[in-house]
């Protein structure tokens, strides 16, 4: 097979157009061990970006109304979905009744000691854990991750090998990051759960997204 960036055809196409984040870029041949993430926010954000599902491209989806900030990178990983098969397995968890999946990519946050400036590009992180969320109905899990070969948070192989401090602020951020003035949405944090589970949550957010989007992969 001939290589795309040897073609002239090929070459032409990936100068012109852009993979779009969620449906156009690899999740990475070692998931769910190191995930390809694309990070929309970071720690020095005082908007709340978003991609637009039908472009690809960043949007403002929000001005921070508090003083809330993301406690570190924070984005989603490509070719993964919050449909059928994470509700189940939020609710076998949780005890909880009648979720759905919330409809997007996977959440994920990843720690790491580098001051990076922006956002709208590509990390590769190793997960240890997560956060299982409900927020109303949806189950909203965010998995936490360290940034691969991080020269400080790369020692923490588990989520529970973090400074309790850290998992706190982690929590609180989730629990109140989309508060506005006078609507408060009704969201929980069941529990806390390590590199195993996130492993399994990110499994099945790889076949909600395949039976989704089958017609795509």
């Amino acid at each position: 097979m001939a290589d795309n960036f040897m073609d002239p055809i090929g070459r032409l196409m990936g100068l012109r157009f852009k993979s779009h984040p969620w449906h156009g870029v690899e999740i990475g041949e070692k998931a769910p061990e190191v995930v390809t993430s694309y990070i929309e926010m970071v720690p020095t954000d005082t908007v709340k970006y978003e991609v637009d599902k039908k472009s690809g491209y960043l949007m403002i989806d929000r001005p921070q109304k508090y003083s809330n900030i993301v406690p570190a990178l924070y984005g989603f990983i490509p070719q993964t979905y919050s449909g059928k098969k994470v509700a189940a397995f939020s609710m076998e968890k949780s005890g909880k009744t009648g979720l759905t999946g919330d409809g997007d990519p996977m959440d994920i946050l990843v720690l790491t000691e580098k001051e990076i400036t922006h956002g709208d590009i590509l990390v590769f992180a190793r997960p240890i854990g997560g956060l299982r969320m409900i927020d109303g109905a949806d189950a909203d899990d965010k998995i936490i991750a360290i940034l691969d070969n991080d020269a400080v948070y790369g020692r923490f192989r588990n989520i529970f090998d973090l400074p309790k401090a850290i998992i706190d602020r982690l929590k609180h951020y989730f629990l109140t990051y989309k508060d506005l003035p006078g609507n408060k949405r009704e969201r929980e944090i069941t529990d806390v759960y390590g590199l195993e589970e996130a492993h399994e949550v990110i499994r099945f957010s790889i076949e909600d997204y395949r039976e989704k989007f089958s017609q795509m992969v």
